[in-house]
């Protein structure tokens, strides 16, 4: 049986979770609504503040898809409730970022700026100080869009090995490499 996928899930107070008959999971907060669309076979129970996935069968596909909406529930929950945050640094000489509303500007050693339009659902803000190198906070519900414009915005300059100059997430460690040994 999934370990993950027959852990119960402890819904805070102010948090809704609803079920429609085409198999649609709908979670309510404090930071917003989250919908998933869920396997059929699967059955959802709500009983005394907690919420549990179960399977009909044994069969393979009932058991790869168990864990995996339970998880995609679990961060919904988790989501609506308290929200995730992510945060990056620019590393690197004149590297910065700066956001007008939805619009991230983005000065990355290229000849041009680099302009990011971010989803509404996702909050954004830029901090420069004095000494510490540019942070771009983003924080939002949804775990999964959160994850994506991430992953997006470290893309425009990946940290490279030398150096270790790029967009990476804070506390994230670059595998470093010896550069070339001078000739004799």
């Amino acid at each position: 049986m999934s370990r993950i996928g027959k852990a119960p899930i402890s819904l805070p107070a102010k948090v809704d979770v609803s079920v429609n008959n085409s198999n649609v999971v709908s979670v309510s907060g404090p930071l917003g609504k989250l919908e998933q669309q869920i396997d059929p076979d699967l059955k959802l129970a709500i009983e005394d503040g907690t919420l549990t996935l179960s399977r009909p069968t044994d069969q393979k596909r009932h058991r790869s898809v168990h864990g995996l909406y339970r998880s995609l529930i679990s961060n919904m929950v988790e989501g609506v409730s308290t929200g995730f945050t992510k945060e990056m640094e620019l590393i690197g000489v004149g590297y910065r970022a700066d956001n007008q509303g939805q619009l991230l500007t983005l000065s990355l050693g290229y000849s041009h700026p680099v302009i990011f339009a971010i989803p509404e659902e996702v909050k954004i803000e830029t901090i420069s100080e004095k000494g510490k190198p540019p942070t771009i906070k983003l924080s939002s519900a949804d775990k999964q869009l959160l994850g994506q414009v991430a992953a997006k915005i470290r893309a425009f300059r990946r940290p490279e090995p030398y150096k270790g100059k790029g967009i990476r997430f804070k506390g994230e460690e670059i595998r470093r490499k010896a550069g070339k040994t001078a000739a004799k």
